[in-house]
């Protein structure tokens, strides 16, 4: 680093009122950049399945788009993660959201050119701007407190409602632009996707500046250097926050991924427009974000725990309103896919601060990193096998069996009780 750099750095470490003001302006540039990210993340997921279905003449397969875009992330992530690590997150999140830009850009070309080869090898490109959009909540958190580390997980995630809202309800609007140039109906959304990815990537490489992982890494270092190291018993207790963590992150992906992706091909089935399709999956998005804010409060006050405990209830009932839902009820089915990314919500966020309580800077990006690897395989694995299950049985028991899975998530907590460690950390967290 530059002596000007060093400077810097070094007036931020010595200045408390400067770092509260890099926290802020932090919390903007991301609210901007997951604003866009949303868009490019919503328009591609709503009409993936419908393109391969399209395109390889069967619905047996609808569930493959989801799971390459999952698959791709989950290499995004780890990459994603390590650039962070490394270079600080400015770096590791404009490269993951311009590469998923590029990967959007693919996926129209393959609609065009009829190329199913070059879809799938495009979508596990495209996968990079999903992780990305889901690595960017971890951001807010660098110079955020204990006591507000869940409420700047929500911020982050409540602006990428505006445009993952958005991106379904524009589907329409996409399909008739991408006609008028030539270009096949349901390639339009992925036109949105890849400009929305790129304007995300640019805004975080131009205005993410300084970095507040590298000033975090630093404020840490300068306090290691009067503190005690950490006692085995801490490390210990951060392990199994970890754990836990990520056992709620991963059961509720797969159980949101599987319903979530099956739902389009379901309407479909039963005669429902591009229209009503967005309109449904456009309310799924938005309840998987608008409720952040809230969450997020509600994580930070009662605990992770008891949020773990409602994410699983959650969507136990999502589970069973899309079961008996009929087929032709728009209804039923926005109450079902609203019910799916309420509990999602519930889960990524509590998981996510027990993440963020259990990791030291040094380490913080590249075990964020890795936890999100698995979090985008186990929704991969949700997408795949979707496909499989509605082919082989009915929509309705796949959501049910999603719903049914989802209760895992309550020996998870009674398990974290037993060891106290999550207890504990609870209890830490609400003194501060």
């Amino acid at each position: 680093m530059s002596r000007e750099t060093n400077d810097l750095i070094q007036s931020y470490i010595d200045n408390p009122a400067k770092q509260r003001q890099l926290y802020k302006r932090t919390l903007i540039i991301v609210v901007i950049s997951q604003m866009f990210g949303g868009a490019g993340l919503a328009a591609g997921i709503t009409v993936g399945a419908l393109l391969a279905e399209q395109m390889l003449g069967t619905n047996a397969f609808a569930g493959l788009p989801a799971a390459l875009f999952t698959l791709g992330s989950a290499g995004a992530a780890l990459t994603v993660g390590r650039l962070s690590n490394r270079f600080g997150r400015r770096m590791g999140l404009a490269t993951g959201f311009i590469t998923g830009g590029l990967g959007a850009i693919g996926v129209v070309f393959a609609a065009v050119l009829n190329s199913v080869f070059l879809l799938f090898a495009s979508l596990l490109v495209y996968g990079a701007g999903t992780a990305t959009n889901l690595q960017a909540r971890y951001a807010g958190t660098d110079l955020a407190s204990n006591k507000q580390r869940a409420t700047a997980v929500s911020i982050a995630m409540v602006s990428t409602t505006f445009g993952a809202v958005a991106g379904p309800n524009l589907v329409e609007v996409m399909g008739n632009v991408a006609l008028s140039i030539g270009v096949p109906e349901l390639a339009g959304p992925f036109i949105l996707s890849a400009t929305a990815f790129i304007v995300a990537g640019i805004v975080l490489f131009a205005f993410l500046r300084p970095d507040p992982f590298i000033i975090a890494l630093k404020i840490n270092e300068n306090k290691q250097k009067t503190e005690p190291k950490k006692i085995p018993e801490k490390n210990h207790l951060n392990k199994k926050r970890i754990t836990v963590g990520a056992l709620t992150m991963v059961l509720t992906q797969i159980v949101m991924i599987a319903i979530m992706t099956m739902t389009p091909i379901h309407m479909g089935h039963h005669g429902h427009s591009l229209g009503a399709i967005g309109l449904v999956i456009g309310f799924h998005i938005g309840s998987m974000y608008l409720p952040s804010l809230f969450t997020g409060i509600l994580v930070d006050k009662i605990g992770r725990t008891a949020m773990v405990i409602a994410s699983g209830v959650t969507l136990l009932a999502s589970g069973i309103v899309a079961a008996i839902a009929p087929g032709d009820s728009i209804f039923l089915l926005v109450v079902a896919l609203s019910l799916l990314g309420i509990g999602w919500n519930f889960g990524l966020i509590s998981g996510t601060a027990l993440i963020v309580d259990a990791t030291e800077p040094l380490t913080r990006a590249k075990t964020q990193g890795t936890v999100d690897v698995f979090i985008a395989l186990a929704g991969a694995s949700g997408s795949a096998m979707s496909g499989m299950v509605v082919a082989g049985s009915s929509y309705e028991m796949l959501s049910l069996a999603g719903g049914v899975l989802s209760l895992i998530l309550i020996p998870v907590v009674i398990w974290s009780h037993k060891s106290k460690a999550v207890l504990t950390s609870d209890k830490k967290v609400k003194e501060l």
